[in-house]
């Protein structure tokens, strides 16, 4: 399973990269959800599977929002102070991505909130367990749909349009998001 914290496959100075690179730990984090989705209910966790949720879960309470917040706050701003048709066409684009953070933020929180009781109980009821499912398979919907506009739209368009400089300035920004030290990218 891919650790949080682990070595990203990209570096900060391919700030784009890494964008993708976190889409692939989405993709895998969210089959362990989907794993423990489908759990019957009552189902008590072995030590293992314990683990496993709780990296899972602290993935998408911790590096998801970053995540987001490296798009929101790095990425969608340098896309929309572009000048050209090709920027101007993502504007509704960007709007949409932006609200879909908004909408699967809210089904992380209410997942994590079921997983935590899980494991602070031992098990979680039919109940929980019914709604475990339908926030996950919403959430693997939300995000197969929003990782494919992104990557198809928005990160052909940024390594198109934004300068080399301004990839370097959004490493340091997503650097200084992390806790690295400010210049990481030079």
């Amino acid at each position: 399973m891919v650790q949080i914290g682990q070595k990203p496959l990209s570096g900060f100075g391919d700030p784009i990269g890494m964008l993708e690179d976190c889409h692939q730990r989405i993709h895998l984090f969210l089959r362990s959800l989907t794993t423990f989705a489908h759990m019957p209910a009552g189902t008590l966790l072995t030590e293992n599977q314990r683990e496993a949720l709780g990296k899972t879960l602290r993935y998408f309470r911790e590096a998801a929002p970053k995540h987001s917040a490296d798009e929101e706050e790095s990425l969608f701003p340098r896309l929309r102070a572009m000048d050209g048709l090709q920027a101007h066409a993502l504007a509704d684009t960007l709007c949409a991505l932006e609200w879909d953070h908004a909408s699967t933020n809210m089904e992380q929180t209410e997942i994590d909130i079921i997983g935590r009781r899980w494991l602070a109980q031992g098990k979680i009821t039919e109940t929980e367990g019914v709604r475990l499912t339908q926030l996950v398979e919403a959430l693997s919907i939300h995000y197969t749909r929003h990782i494919a506009v992104e990557e198809r739209e928005i990160f052909t368009a940024a390594r198109e349009l934004l300068s080399p400089s301004e990839k370097q300035h959004m490493g340091n920004e997503m650097a200084r998001r992390r806790g690295l030290a400010k210049g990481a990218v030079t």
